[in-house]
């Protein structure tokens, strides 16, 4: 039975280690304190309860985590109506039913990818060859983006999510020149509507529903939330079954059980272990401690997901799926918009792993996993394999 135990997780802060604490204080990367709530019932509280304002966490001289934070013009920095009003422009593209629609095309991408990575024989790199080409490929064919551009938006995504290496001088750079690549793509499209979500986007404007400066945040939050997180999912949950050959296995032989693992795995090694930052608006009791008025505090997703109580032997991957939801897309009303897309993408990449390549296992060289370390988000800058 698949294990993944925390040690097995690569580089994390100390906070994140397994105690008993329901809430903690930490000191950020920042030099701010914070409360980091690990329970599971209280994150779900604190995800979804108004007293947590979004907004207020981004306000000039708010408590900060780092620096690889969403600015306050972007959705997921807004509380109540202003917030509800930028997501009913973009939730109809995420339906189920649209995601549906759109898996043939995610499957032909990740066959190519597949027909790639075997052409070059084992050794070869499943976050080089996979994890990383087919979400830039997705949320290209979904916004309508040039996938010509795609390795100039990898390393603008990879500068604003490094929180240790760029410093926030080069971030702020990479911003213009992101923000202005989109302006760019938007006024073409204008002229030349296609059919895609950012056309969609450009008509919701012109309806009055969006200013120009909120078209062209919400188009670079899409993309930024929908690309960096898919790619460390997709490589943390091929490294977990990796490491333990006879759960590969036992997917090989039920691959039945692929969507219920996915499940699992994404609640096992989430590659988004926080979440955003929220500042308490009045005082309230949460667990253990008092947070009063003004105070930051932030969920850890990994922890809670975790949680014994809600999760018997959390360590262990159930291959028939739990009953509890897991907190990895969050809860409430800042719930992933784009989850529906990281399920579907992380469903049929596995069942055509475990279909094309069922002795998959890592290459047999000195070091065939590299973590991330210093990034947003958690994931594997190399996964070398070989079957």
């Amino acid at each position: 039975m698949t294990q993944c135990p925390y040690h097995r997780m690569g580089p994390l802060p100390d906070f994140f280690e397994p105690g008993e604490e329901d809430v903690k204080q930490i000191v950020t990367s920042a030099g701010d304190k914070m409360w980091l709530v690990r329970d599971y019932a209280l994150s779900r509280l604190v995800l979804a309860d108004k007293r947590f304002s979004r907004a207020a966490a981004v306000a000039p001289g708010a408590p900060m985590f780092n620096d690889a934070q969403p600015v306050a013009e972007s959705m997921v920095s807004m509380d109540g109506a202003e917030h509800a009003r930028l997501r009913r422009t973009v939730i109809g593209a995420f339906t189920a039913r649209k995601m549906a629609a759109m898996a043939p095309g995610i499957t032909a991408v990740t066959d190519r990818c597949l027909d790639a990575l075997e052409e070059r024989g084992p050794g070869a790199d499943l976050v080089a060859g996979l994890a990383d080409p087919l979400p830039l490929d997705v949320l290209c064919q979904l916004l309508g983006i040039p996938l010509d551009d795609g390795a100039k938006f990898r390393d603008w995504v990879e500068v604003l999510f490094d929180i240790s290496a760029s410093s926030p001088q080069e971030k702020a750079r990479k911003r213009l020149e992101l923000s202005g690549y989109m302006a760019d793509l938007l006024a073409t499209k204008r002229r030349a509507p296609a059919d895609d979500l950012l056309s969609s986007l450009i008509q919701a404007q012109d309806r009055g529903e969006l200013t120009p400066g909120e078209l062209i945040t919400l188009g670079l939050t899409l993309l930024m939330a929908g690309y960096e997180t898919t790619v460390g999912q997709i490589a943390l949950s091929a490294h977990v079954l990796l490491s333990d050959p006879a759960g590969y296995r036992d997917l090989v032989e039920h691959p039945e059980r692929v969507d219920a693992a996915v499940e699992e795995l994404m609640r096992l090694t989430p590659a988004t272990p926080l979440s955003f930052s929220r500042v308490a608006t009045e005082p309230v009791r949460l667990g253990s401690v008092q947070v009063q008025a003004g105070e930051a505090l932030m969920v850890s997703l990994l922890n809670g997901n975790r949680d014994a109580e809600v999760y018997p032997e959390p360590d262990r991957l159930e291959p028939e799926g739990r009953d509890s939801v897991h907190l990895t897309f969050g809860h409430g009303l800042h719930r992933c918009l784009g989850a529906p897309l990281g399920r579907i993408q992380l469903q049929v990449v596995f069942r055509r792993l475990v279909e094309r390549f069922p002795g998959l296992r890592f290459a047999d060289v000195p070091e065939p996993v590299v973590w991330k370390d210093g990034m947003g988000t958690r994931g594997l800058s190399r996964l070398l394999v070989a079957w």
